[in-house]
């Protein structure tokens, strides 16, 4: 049992809006075949965000009922929009496939660090101040959103000397690569077990 239990990892991608974290998170538990855990957003999708893949996009009149019956273990309001992440997401979905990722601003990549512990691997993602601009300028976000992100990128930025790896995201295919190898030996464990 405490076997099962040691291979169930929380891999938490973070690092500034813009580091291109989702891209590489997403591909690496691809790569993996890694269950993804999906926090719940009360703003608007954006251009080319899919609901129950990129968030669980919900009102606030549902955000606040989840948030009063105690089902996020994190939450956090940014620019306005309230963002959270339920327990019972996680549990589930550490018992029915092991290991799962999640992508988090640093602030819910600690919290989850605070709740869970050694079973929490942060891979902080960055790129320097201006490649984030740019990729959120050419993802069609808000100026104001931009704005306010590059705000925040210096906090961001600070929080990478706590976490346990970190990786610079400037060509998408070795970032995934170098992070895949790095997850492997997190997973040897269960090598043995795939066919």
């Amino acid at each position: 049992m405490s076997d099962e239990k040691e291979r169930e990892l929380i891999f938490v991608f973070t690092g500034p809006d813009g580091s291109g974290r989702k891209t590489v998170a997403d591909s690496v538990g691809a790569t993996l075949g890694i269950t993804k855990v999906i926090s719940y957003a009360t703003r608007k999708p954006r251009s080319g965000e899919v609901n129950g893949q990129d968030y669980h996009f919900i009102t606030p009149e549902l955000y606040e009922q989840f948030d009063a019956d105690g089902d996020f273990i994190e939450s956090v309001t940014i620019n306005g929009n309230l963002y959270g992440l339920r327990g019972k997401d996680i549990a589930y979905s550490l018992k029915k496939g092991g290991s799962i990722y999640l992508i988090l601003n640093p602030e819910g990549a600690q919290a989850l660090k605070e709740t869970y512990g050694d079973r929490v691997v942060r891979l902080f993602i960055y790129a320097d101040r201006r490649t984030v601009q740019e990729r959120q300028v050419e993802a069609g976000i808000d100026p104001d959103v931009i704005k306010t992100n590059l705000d925040q990128y210096e906090t961001a930025i600070r929080y990478q000397s706590t976490c346990e790896h970190a990786f610079e995201n400037y060509d998408l295919a070795h970032t995934v690569f170098d992070i895949t190898n790095t997850l492997e030996t997190y997973l040897q464990r269960n090598l043995e077990e795939r066919d």
